[in-house]
């Protein structure tokens, strides 16, 4: 399947490449000498928020970074794991390592973040994504935007982004590798390459991650990444990246939708592939111009045969998805610090299933072949007038499926004084059906006529500086959801569609944040206030139901708070040490059919982790150093859910060490 899709793909982006590169040439070479995006980028930059980068500063949005070298260094090896840190975002992990991770920004549902990858989208048509196969190996930054950005993105983009932005080559050669195990059975081993001259660089890794789980018997979890990209400086004037993931990924589990461990032998497992190709051509001092093209290719499905000669089911499923992207845009440089950009972006989907399986009622199968397109223009702006940055944007969709919709989004930053700073932005933004909710035949039909969800949404924060050694930053946001696809089991049809376009909510909250330069330590602190509620339950009814009007959404804390503090001695010793409290929230209990759900509660809880790295012996030109790497999880073996039903995992104690050669 890699091979004929990697073949494909990279043909013609080879095209592609050749024609930008030939195109007519507005200036010489040698009056070219920096990259398009280079007049506006300064540190530190986001890239994520607007079609170029800007100063973080100049956003009206609210933006957290988290950087790669400090997560490996603090031990963290999972991106979830360094996401469980940003206030206002939750995430809800079915259990032991590898289980099924969903993320909950300011309220939205689990499908209403987009995940980019270098710029490719992660998620399957229709939002729905899992992060548990996603490692920090290889992020050199990951940038979470919160707030509507489908006036850039389009559909999935309801609640925010978050983009992992993988690590480059630079001059000369280095690399590293390391080694970790410890508690629940866990082997991790990742090897790195890194490189670079004056015309290109390049970066790559494997990495091997390895679990026998928390629970008794069938629970395991096997994940291998092979990572690579290529940056290659054609001339003065033209640029192109290249970079390409393949995941290969088993996770074993005994439990029911209940958590209930039954299951001897039951499994899912992912092949995944992830391609873009990024060209850009500098063609005058005010002119340049963008291709991207992305190829998202997975194969995930779940295997669960008879657990013996008595058991008479089985099920059997695999589900082939690929959404390749192409995305051409043009930047406008304007006198002063002003850039337009117009761009349009084509994009198809396809998801190929297949399923079979046998029960008490004898044996049954499935199977279908569904499609669609999108073709979507937008046009932004950006500007600075000193010391107001304004930002804003609109897109059209054109989408086969649910027609022509329109989303926006603005903001601005005003610097009220040296250390201060307003920052306000708004925003409209959707998220597409699902496959399954517009496509899906026999006992479940979908829906041809489903709308996508939408969702408006604005914020105001203040940030200030305090005697050049603490930040504080305050946030306040409002967001309502609105067409949000419900299911139904009795539709209003004998045989008409069980998906309909009928709940809504509210969500409104406050987050703060604040750092603080303590000389040799950094102290970092979180929190967040959530209020949502349900505003039209759609079908649902009585207490267990998924929606019940004026209760919140299930899932979501009220309350959420961090501490973290690290730091470092001797220049030899780094260390770290956090804090994490998830107050109550609702779920659901989903017991055997036919009974209803129930409505629960989950109790609050407090996580404590610390890290520590030591450079036992430090790389000098010819020798290799060697750092000791030690981490410690959930240090009180809190007993937990992030889910009801499936028990998150208890205290872990992780050992290690790492080779570094070449520079750092």
């Amino acid at each position: 399947m890699w091979r004929s899709t990697l073949l494909r793909f990279v043909l013609l982006c080879s095209a592609l490449l050749i024609a930008l590169l030939y195109a007519p040439r507005g200036l010489d070479a040698q009056d070219r000498t920096s990259a398009p995006d280079s007049a506006i980028a300064l540190e530190p930059i986001v890239v994520t928020a607007t079609p170029v980068p800007v100063p973080e500063g100049a956003l009206g949005s609210h933006v957290s970074l988290l950087y790669g070298a400090e997560l490996r260094t603090q031990g963290v090896t999972q991106v979830t794991d360094a996401l469980r840190s940003v206030s206002g975002l939750t995430l809800v992990q079915t259990g032991s390592f590898g289980s099924r991770s969903s993320v909950f920004l300011r309220g939205g549902e689990s499908d209403h973040v987009l995940v980019l990858l270098d710029g490719v989208p992660l998620n399957n048509p229709g939002g729905e994504i899992d992060l548990s196969g996603l490692t920090t190996d290889i992020v050199e930054r990951i940038e979470i935007v919160r707030g509507p950005v489908s006036g850039l993105y389009g559909s999935d983009a309801v609640a925010g982004v978050i983009q992992i932005i993988t690590r480059t080559g630079e001059d000369g050669l280095s690399g590293s590798g390391t080694l970790r195990g410890g508690s629940f059975g866990s082997l991790s081993g990742v090897l790195e390459l890194r490189g670079g001259s004056d015309s290109g660089s390049f970066a790559a890794s494997m990495a091997r991650y390895e679990s026998d789980g928390i629970l008794a018997f069938n629970n395991g979890h096997r994940n291998t990444v092979l990572t690579g990209s290529a940056d290659l400086r054609i001339d003065d004037a033209s640029s192109a990246r290249v970079t390409a993931r393949l995941l290969d990924r088993t996770y074993r589990f005994p439990t029911d939708s209940g958590g209930n461990v039954v299951d001897v032998n039951q499994a899912s497992f992912w092949e995944e592939a992830t391609v873009g190709v990024q060209v850009d051509r500098r063609l005058s001092d005010a002119f340049d111009v963008r291709a991207h093209l992305t190829l998202h290719d997975v194969d995930s499905g779940t295997d669960d045969p008879p657990d013996g000669p008595d058991d008479r089911s089985a099920f059997f499923s695999i589900d082939a998805m690929r959404r390749v992207t192409g995305d051409f845009r043009a930047n406008v440089r304007l006198p002063g610090e002003s850039v337009v950009t117009a761009g349009v972006e084509l994009e198809h989907q396809r998801i190929r299933a297949f399923s079979e399986g046998q029960s008490e009622f004898g044996l049954f199968s499935g199977q279908s072949k569904d499609s669609r397109s999108n073709t979507a223009g937008y046009l932004h702006a950006l500007t600075t007038l000193s010391p107001v940055s304004l930002n804003g944007g609109i897109r059209v969709e054109d989408n086969e499926q649910f027609g022509n919709f329109v989303s926006f989004q603005m903001g601005s930053a005003v610097g009220i004084t040296p250390v201060t700073r307003l920052r306000f932005a708004a925003g409209r933004a959707i998220k597409e059906p699902s496959f399954f909710e517009v496509f899906a035949t026999g006992f479940v039909r979908g829906n041809p006529d489903l709308d996508p969800e939408r969702s408006t949404s604005w914020e105001a924060g203040l940030q200030r500086d305090f005697f050049g050694r603490a930040r504080v930053g305050v946030t306040w946001f409002a967001q309502s959801f609105e067409d949000l696809i419900q299911f139904t089991g009795s539709p209003p049809e004998a045989t008409g569609p069980n998906y309909f376009n009928v709940a809504a909510a509210d969500s409104r909250g406050l987050e703060v944040e604040a750092d603080v330069d303590l000389g040799s330590m950094v102290l970092s602190t979180g929190w967040s206030w959530l209020d949502t509620e349900v505003v039209d339950s759609g079908f649902d009814q009585g207490a267990g139901a998924t929606f019940v009007n004026g209760e919140p959404l299930i899932r979501r804390p009220r309350h959420q708070g961090t501490v973290a503090l690290r730091g470092a001695f001797g220049g030899r010793v780094s260390w770290n040490t956090d804090l994490r409290w998830v107050s109550r929230r609702s779920d659901r209990r989903f017991p055997p059919f036919p009974d209803p759900p129930e409505s629960v509660t989950l109790r609050s809880y407090i996580i404590g982790n610390a890290g520590l790295e030591v450079a036992a012996i430090e790389p000098v030109p010819g020798r290799p150093g060697l750092y000791l790497v030690f981490r410690a999880e959930n240090l009180a073996a809190e007993s937990y859910q992030e889910a009801f039903g499936f028990e998150a995992p208890g205290r872990g104690v992780y050992v290690g060490g790492r080779v570094r050669w070449g520079e750092p």
